[in-house]
């Protein structure tokens, strides 16, 4: 039946790992709901590097989730199973899922949805959902970021780091971050960075130990990996915590053990997509409680760089791979005229 089908962007298979692999929008059967979730039309998603990763196999979804590229969704809610109290029909929701983003509908346990602000529009919720969950996680509950700490942030231009920014701001925290031209950096310093690095003139270690006079950042939320570890660990005041959340630099790396002891520091790594659902229900609970009212008084603010049509998905991608965005690359629905 036609009104149990919906469009999705699919990944073509079969998959070849490594390589650009091609995507297409096709009519799939609508996801099914189950006890505890709703149904959620889709209007816009966020594209983040973990699609680009997936696209090329190198990132696959945890074991029983959607194939489906994307994750996060802002829309509203079509159906809800007969257990679901707290939301209605209608209700404006984002959040994040472990995969099914870019499909017209998705099937969310209702105890992962966040309400949308009236003060944010379909696309800004997009663009919010996956880059302030990622930026709040790591920095507030595994970071434990305190004020008056300073957070270094690589990559500021990006959506995790735009987010991160202005949490870290809110907090009453200090922000060094780096980006890779003189207009990134001064729109960093305009969303609250206190100092921007151009990572391509300086080494952003000894312009740390400059900036802290030689004490050094209490945080790095670090999605290079390897190839900045050594540097990462000079760069952390005593007692300072490394939160790893990606490995664009690579997934082997060497550093002098004799500093974790003399430092007393920590190194955490942090997946999201491949938490439990009770662990995505207890973060959720918390970004409710600490970040969405920052969003209703205006005090943090989606950064959405372009807009495209799902059917431009191809032109998106290869936008988002280029690193010429600063903030969030977002694909909606509403360009598209589908129902």
């Amino acid at each position: 039946m036609k009104e149990n089908m919906m469009q999705a962007v699919l990944l073509q298979e079969p998959a070849v790992r490594g390589q650009w692999n091609s995507l297409s929008t096709e009519m799939v059967p609508r996801p099914l709901m189950k006890e505890g979730e709703v149904l959620v039309q889709v209007e816009a998603c966020s594209v983040n590097r973990a699609d680009l990763l997936q696209r090329r196999g190198l990132y696959p979804p945890p074991p029983g989730e959607s194939e489906i590229l994307g994750l996060d969704f802002a829309g509203f809610i079509v159906q809800k199973a007969e257990d679901v109290e707290n939301w209605a029909v209608t209700d404006r929701v984002f959040g994040i899922v472990a995969g099914g983003g870019y499909g017209r509908y998705v099937a969310v346990p209702a105890s992962h949805l966040v309400s949308i602000p009236e003060n944010m529009s379909f696309v800004e919720a997009a663009a919010a959902a996956e880059v302030f969950f990622t930026a709040f996680y790591n920095l507030c509950i595994v970071g434990e970021l305190k004020p008056q700490e300073t957070l270094l942030v690589h990559g500021g231009g990006s959506g995790v780091g735009t987010a991160a920014i202005q949490l870290a701001k809110n907090m009453g925290a200090s922000v060094i971050t780096t980006a890779g031209s003189s207009e990134k950096l001064e729109r960093c310093l305009q969303l609250g960075a206190d100092h921007a690095i151009d990572y391509h003139e300086e080494d952003f270690a000894a312009r740390v130990a400059q900036i802290t006079e030689g004490r050094g950042v209490d945080v790095i939320l670090d999605w290079i990996g390897a190839s900045y570890l050594a540097r990462h660990v000079d760069s952390l005041a005593v007692r300072g915590r490394l939160v790893l959340i990606g490995l664009m630099g690579g997934a082997k790396g060497e550093i002098s053990l004799a500093h974790l002891l003399t430092k007393r520091l920590r190194i955490m790594g942090s997946v999201l997509r491949s938490q439990s659902l009770e662990e995505k229900a207890a973060i959720t609970r918390a970004f409710q409680d600490q970040v969405l009212p920052l969003f209703r008084e205006n005090k943090l603010h989606p950064v959405v760089d372009r807009v495209f049509p799902v059917t431009a998905v191809e032109e998106a991608h290869e936008y988002l791979r280029d690193g010429k965005h600063f903030g969030k690359v977002v694909l909606s629905w509403q360009e598209c005229g589908t129902q």
